[in-house]
């Protein structure tokens, strides 16, 4: 028991429990808060030198946290030690352009498209000897547990996926939305023009936090909460990632021709076939679709679930009982 949650390297983890058997619910108490990750590991998986988290016993079912923007590994840190105490083998990696993942070489694009960073997680899972993992994240992390799902099943066991189906093509993404909708959408526009690049890269820090207030409107996070997430945005290549996935998006920028394959799959809106929670907070003001328009993409054993309480856009870090419920539970439905 101690082992496993010392390996993670959490202060004030929750209480753990020995052994690889999952139970069939969370522990009910109150998970520590205001936790932090004591150490990281670093691995190579394919362009990337991968920073990562790691927490459970490494013969335990793998389970892969994956953040979203502006947001980083910190979302987990209360789900981790949940997970961990369960039995599981917990990965929480910094995705490309956060925290101390870097690129390989100095030669390669900058590259913020949806296939690429899917594709990184399965070089990472490759490099660590994953086989087949549960996938299950939010935003930008959603999105590529969505994208592993639909493309290669067979290495994605079940999946939690907070505000359900993401997977989306330039195409979709040039569709104009009603003005309402698009309004929620105005940092992309943003992001679209030089002085918003120049912006960002200025107050990266100051602009994070607002989309945290905006995404969570409810939700109380301390100074202290998003100076630790906010310092992986110091990442030299952040803005470079950031600004190139939503100017993707809108067809603004090209990607590399070797996602085009990919992309042209996706760009079909396949439908998951693996085991799938997804997830909603009823107070998330960041853009989401409403969960009846989005059933219907998965095929296999699917629930959804609403999680109250005035939860916004981070879900992992404001209910982690409840996400890592349905991490224990998305095997099983």
């Amino acid at each position: 028991m101690t082992v496993a949650v010392a390996q993670f390297g959490v202060s004030n983890p929750a209480a753990a429990q020995s052994g690889s058997a999952r139970p069939t619910s969370v522990l009910s108490t109150n998970p520590a808060r205001d936790t932090t990750f004591a150490s990281l590991k670093q691995v190579d998986a394919g362009v990337l030198n991968v920073g990562y988290a790691e927490a459970g016993p490494v013969d335990g079912p793998a389970v892969l946290l994956l953040h979203g923007w502006p947001y980083d590994i910190h979302s987990y840190v209360d789900v981790a030690p949940l997970l961990a105490s369960a039995g599981y083998r917990v990965i929480v990696p910094y995705l490309r352009g956060y925290g101390t993942t870097r690129f390989l070489s100095s030669d390669t694009l900058r590259n913020g498209q949806p296939s690429a960073l899917a594709v990184d997680i399965v070089a990472l899972m490759d490099a660590l000897k994953i086989e087949k993992a549960t996938l299950a994240g939010y935003d930008w992390g959603a999105r590529t547990a969505n994208i592993i799902a639909a493309l290669w099943p067979e290495r994605c066991k079940a999946m939690v996926s907070v505000s359900g189906y993401l997977i989306g093509s330039q195409e979709a993404g040039s569709m104009p939305l009603p003005p309402q909708a698009e309004l929620q959408w105005w940092y992309q526009f943003y992001f679209a023009t030089d002085r918003g690049r120049a912006g960002y890269d200025k107050y990266r820090h100051d602009f994070s936090r607002l989309i945290w207030q905006l995404a969570s409107p409810k939700w109380a996070f301390d100074d202290a909460t998003f100076d630790r997430s906010a310092a992986a945005f110091d990442n030299p290549d952040h803005v470079s990632i950031v600004i190139h996935n939503y100017r993707w998006r809108l067809g603004l920028a090209q990607g590399e021709p070797k996602y085009d394959a990919l992309e042209k799959r996706l760009a079909e809106f396949p439908v998951i076939t693996v085991p799938t929670i997804t997830l909603e907070g009823d107070a998330n003001g960041a853009p989401h679709p409403e969960p009846a328009a989005y059933a219907k993409k998965f095929s296999g054993p699917y629930e959804h679930r609403n999680v109250t309480g005035g939860i916004g856009h981070n879900l992992p870090q404001e209910a982690p009982q409840a996400f890592a419920q349905a991490v224990v539970d998305v095997a099983e439905i």
